[in-house]
């Protein structure tokens, strides 16, 4: 049981520590919004991370020969939608800017919880690299296969949990960069540059070999 839950842990904070385009927009987002929208978006993206822990040591070796077919498609899939989230960052920073209305974003609406927290899990789940991640993991784990249900479980609720502080933590400090950066071109800068991030990441994920 020990194991199992040590195992969770580090699978947990493996795929959650590596800041990329999910962990940039999710500080993003808190820096423009709250700490509670901020932490509900954190939520959701350990909720991703736990599914797919769940879905990895369920499926096994059928997950992985099931999902290969789907990597080219998924890939694509992630490309368009963290372009989309980049431009439409930096358009929204930009035009708010502009209207003097960045400070308070006056005749904005921000994300409710909810909102956020299915946009987040919405777009780690698109993210193929955490479900080949926990596959991998779990197939070159030598207990994998014989582990019994409350072994398992402790694995996933471990791997959520690990997930759950990481991007809680990430979430802290976008609430303490939106206090701090509370002037037009200081929401500004960290608008574009989080849009930049989100592009780069893009980028190389189209460009990189199938």
């Amino acid at each position: 049981m020990t194991a199992a839950l040590l195992a969770g842990l580090l699978a947990g904070y493996g795929i959650a520590v590596p800041v990329g385009a999910v962990g940039t927009h999710l500080v993003s987002l808190t820096a423009r919004t709250s700490l509670r929208t901020g932490v509900c978006a954190a939520l959701g993206v350990a909720t991703a991370d736990g599914l797919y822990a769940l879905t990895a040591v369920l499926g096994g070796s059928a997950l992985a020969g099931a999902l290969r077919p789907a990597l080219g498609p998924l890939r694509w899939v992630c490309v368009l939608v963290l372009a989309a989230l980049a431009a439409w960052g930096a358009a929204t920073a930009v035009r708010q800017y502009r209207g003097r209305r960045l400070a308070n974003q006056a005749g904005a609406t921000p994300p409710s919880s909810v909102r956020a927290y299915l946009a987040l899990l919405g777009i780690t789940l698109l993210n193929p690299t955490t479900v080949i991640y926990f596959a991998a993991l779990v197939l070159g784990s030598q207990g994998g296969a014989a582990a019994g249900a409350a072994e398992r479980a402790v694995f996933v609720t471990a791997a959520f949990a690990a997930s759950a502080s990481w991007q809680v933590l990430l979430a802290g400090g976008g609430a303490l960069l939106g206090r701090a950066l509370t002037g037009h071109r200081g929401r500004l800068a960290t608008a574009l540059v989080a849009s930049a991030v989100m592009t780069a990441l893009a980028l190389r994920m189209a460009l990189s070999p199938t």
